[in-house]
Order: C-alpha cells, then sequence, then structure tokens
C-alpha cells in the first residue's frame, strides 16, 4: 500500500509544469514526493517495530500513546501527559525548504489534533490565495517558453539550412555560427523531451517505470545545456582571437573549438551522472538537492560564463583603442562601431544573468525562473537573427541566388511558349516527317542546358 498525500493542494501539484531541472532547489515531481513518502513510511514502521517487539497490534502495558505513522509523519510511543514533537515531512522540505515543527498531545482519549496545522507549520497554507497567483504565473512562464523554444527551433533550422545551402559561406566563423545552432537546436529539444517524460502523466503507478530512460534523459538534458554555453563561449574565444592574434590556423582552431564544444560537456556530464548514481541516486535525477554534486555542472558553466565575459570586456577595450587611433580609416571605423554594439548584444545574450541568480536568494526564484525559462527560451531566436538573417554575406548569397533563379525562369518561360506553338503550328500542318519535331524538342533541350 502507497501513502495516501494528504493536505496537498492541486495548484501546488500544477506548480511541477513549469519545474526547472538544471535549477539548484527545483521543485520536485509528483513520482518523487511519492517515493519520499514511501521511504519515510518503511522507516517508521521499522523504528516502530523495535521500538514495540512483536505485534505492532497488542495494546501498551502502561497508560500512554502508541507510536502510529499518519500517512505523513512518524509520531513515537509517548507516556500520558507529554507533547510530542516532530519535524516537518520531507516531501514537505522539498517544495518549501524550511524547517518547521509540528506538535501533538497524549490525552486520555489518545493522541491530539496536530498543531499547528502542517500545511501552515511548514510553510504551504492551502488557503493562501497566493498558491493560485504562483500556479498562474507559473502556467504563463510555461506557455512564453513554449514559444520561445518552438519558434528559436524554427528559425534556428532555417538559419542552419541557410548556411549549409551557400557553399560560398562555408568558412570557420560560418561553422562555429552552425555549431552553435545546432547546440541551441538541441537544448530546446531537450527541454521538449524532459517536459514529455517528466510531466506527463501523474500517474503514481508508473512512477517506478522507465526509470532507467528517465535519468538517460535527463544525463542528455544537462549535456546540451552545458554543450550550449561552452559553444557561446568558443564564439566569444574566437572573436579575441580574431581581434588579438594576426596569423593562426584555422583549420587547428576549429578542431580545437570542436573539441571544446562537444566534448568538454560529455565529461563534466559523465563526472556528475557517476557521482549521482554512487552517491545520490534519487529519482529521475531531476532534484539536485546535493549542492556538491550539482556544481559538476554548474562550476563548469558560470566559469564559462565568467570566461566570455571577460573575453567580451577586453573585445570592447581593444575596439574603443582602434577607434581612437588616428590611422583607422572611415570604414574600418563603421566596421568596428558596428563590432562593439553587437558585442554588448551578445554581453546579455551569453548567459551573463547565470552569474547573478546561481548566487541569488531563495526568495528571487520566479525572476530567475523568468529569465531562465522565459528570456531564455528566445536565446536561440535571437542568436539565429544576429547570425544569419542579418548577416550582409548572407543577405547578399541570397539575393545573388534569388536573381538566378529569377533571371532562369525568366528565360524558359518564352522558350517554352515558342515550343508550344511550334508544336502546335506543326500539329496543324499534319506534317508527315517525324524528324522535325524530334530535331526542334531535341533543340529545345540543348537550349534549356
Amino acid at each position: 500500500m502507497r501513502p495516501r498525500l494528504l493536505l496537498w493542494p492541486p495548484p501546488l501539484l500544477l506548480l511541477l509544469l513549469a519545474c526547472t531541472a538544471h535549477t539548484v532547489g527545483a521543485l520536485p515531481g509528483l513520482c518523487d514526493v511519492m517515493r519520499v513518502l514511501q521511504e519515510e513510511q518503511d522507516q517508521c514502521l521499522q523504528e516502530l517495530s523495535e521500538e514495540n517487539p512483536g505485534d505492532l497490534g497488542t495494546e501498551q502495558p502502561a497508560p500512554g500513546c502508541k507510536g502510529l505513522w499518519d500517512n505523513m509523519s512518524c509520531w513515537p510511543s509517548s507516556a500520558l501527559g507529554q507533547i510530542v514533537e516532530v519535524g516537518c515531512p520531507q516531501f514537505l522540505r522539498m517544495f518549501t525548504g524550511r524547517n518547521g515543527s509540528m506538535f501533538r498531545n497524549c490525552t486520555q482519549d489518545g493522541w491530539s489534533e496536530i498543531f499547528p496545522r502542517p500545511d501552515l507549520a511548514c510553510g504551504v497554507n492551502v488557503n493562501d490565495s497566493s498558491n493560485e497567483k504562483r500556479h498562474q504565473y507559473l502556467m504563463k512562464l510555461k506557455v512564453m517558453y513554449t514559444v520561445g523554444y518552438s519558434s528559436s527551433l524554427v528559425m534556428l533550422l532555417v538559419a542552419l539550412s541557410v548556411l549549409c545551402a551557400f557553399r560560398r559561406l562555408h568558412c570557420t566563423r560560418n561553422y562555429i555560427h552552425m555549431h552553435l545552432f545546432v547546440s541551441f537546436i538541441l537544448r530546446a529539444l531537450s527541454n521538449f523531451i524532459k517536459d514529455a517524460v517528466l510531466f506527463s502523466s501523474e500517474d503514481v503507478t508508473q512512477c517506478d517505470a522507465h526509470r532507467v530512460g528517465c535519468k538517460l534523459v535527463m544525463a542528455f538534458f544537462q549535456y546540451c545545456i552545458m554543450a550550449n554555453y561552452a559553444w557561446l563561449l568558443v564564439e566569444g574565444l574566437y572573436l579575441h582571437t580574431l581581434l588579438v592574434i594576426s596569423f593562426f590556423s584555422e583549420r587547428k582552431c576549429l578542431q580545437g573549438f570542436v573539441a571544446l564544444g562537444w566534448g568538454s560537456p560529455a565529461i563534466f556530464v559523465a563526472s556528475w551522472a557517476i557521482s549521482r548514481h554512487f552517491l545520490e541516486d534519487v529519482g529521475c535525477w531531476d532534484i539536485n538537492a546535493n549542492a556538491s554534486i550539482w556544481w559538476v555542472i554548474r562550476g563548469p558553466v558560470i566559469l564559462s560564463i565568467l570566461i566570455n565575459f571577460i573575453l567580451f570586456i577586453n573585445i570592447l577595450r581593444i575596439l574603443m583603442r582602434k577607434l581612437r587611433t588616428q590611422e583607422t580609416r572611415g570604414n574600418e571605423v563603421n566596421h568596428y562601431k558596428r563590432l562593439a554594439k553587437s558585442t554588448l548584444l551578445l554581453i546579455p545574450l551569453f548567459g551573463v544573468h547565470y552569474i547573478i541568480f546561481a548566487f541569488s536568494p531563495e526568495d528571487a526564484i520566479e525572476v530567475q525562473w523568468f529569465f531562465e525559462l522565459a528570456l531564455g527560451s528566445f536565446q536561440g531566436l535571437v542568436v539565429a537573427v544576429l547570425y544569419c538573417f542579418l548577416n550582409g554575406e548572407v543577405q547578399l548569397e541570397v539575393q545573388k541566388k534569388w536573381r538566378q533563379w529569377h533571371l532562369r525562369e525568366s528565360l524558359l518561360r518564352p522558350m517554352a511558349l515558342s515550343n508550344s506553338f511550334s508544336n502546335g503550328s506543326s500539329g496543324l500542318a499534319h506534317s508527315t516527317k517525324a524528324s522535325i519535331p524530334e530535331q526542334s524538342r531535341a533543340t529545345c533541350r540543348n537550349s534549356v542546358i
């Protein structure tokens, strides 16, 4: 028998929809709550059996209150007139992070009612309208990040197709952009897969099914997050290298960037997965309660953002110095100004806000969710627009291709009309020579080629 989930309002269960699994203190899933309750029940019954040897159903020899499990907390046996204190249930602490206390009196009629109420003592007020407001807020966030990741996914796929289609756009800079697009695509897909796996059903009978697959999905999700930040770092490194180093091997540089962008996240995610398996093999690995293990993921991400921020500041310093020099020509000044503006735009785009919220208090969790979920989901869209659709080279190649296609269509149209007219004339003349239409079609084919 699984324990019943008491005093748990439906609006709070729906908060799970906006859970950010890559953030410390993320809200747990329903299956994790049921698992924790089951573990606490088993531990409580074991302690009570050791406290009262023999059959638990026998009466206490001395007056008092018999220990019990009330489907939420474990109350040890107590003497008559004693006040017993227990801490908040672990599943409530998972949601609120608050360590409160609950009390019961042992009376002649048995255990008294719990005071204060468990929801109030543990920071979950079922009558508080703020729960409903928070639920509505998180539902809006879910809609926003779903729209954001969907639009980013579409635009990134189009941008990736454009860069792959034109050979003249194949260079080291655009290769790095293409890898960055792929990392954003994987990040969007991993979010959709994670939501589908974690929040598709609230059927607790399926909680133990597909546990390995669920952990693999979370490992893939963490890898996509880290790979995305790694390629953002690669973008900063390449831009800095262009300005600082005059001559370098772009081929070897690209190989090193590929190893950094796709290889380094695999190492950290593998280390995180091994640590979770041996030290914190809890649930679907979507709750990061152990901060030391979570820093295996969080630490490299923060480090990459810090390095990127330092690189961007140095890039701006170099650009400002070049703009102040008298040797800089008019075209170069405009080029450096555009580069400086784009760099300033990329600083917040490349995740500097992550560092701010990494050390923020729990009171700012809703603001963090807004930046991480709502605004962060549109990062891929902005990157696709900046690096592809607003790119002058890309626009020039697309315009050339459009003009070539339009010119080809305009040339083929009169040829097709003249061909149909000649075929109609030969049909009206009832020509008996078969070689004439064959020669006409051959000439038309040759002219088309």
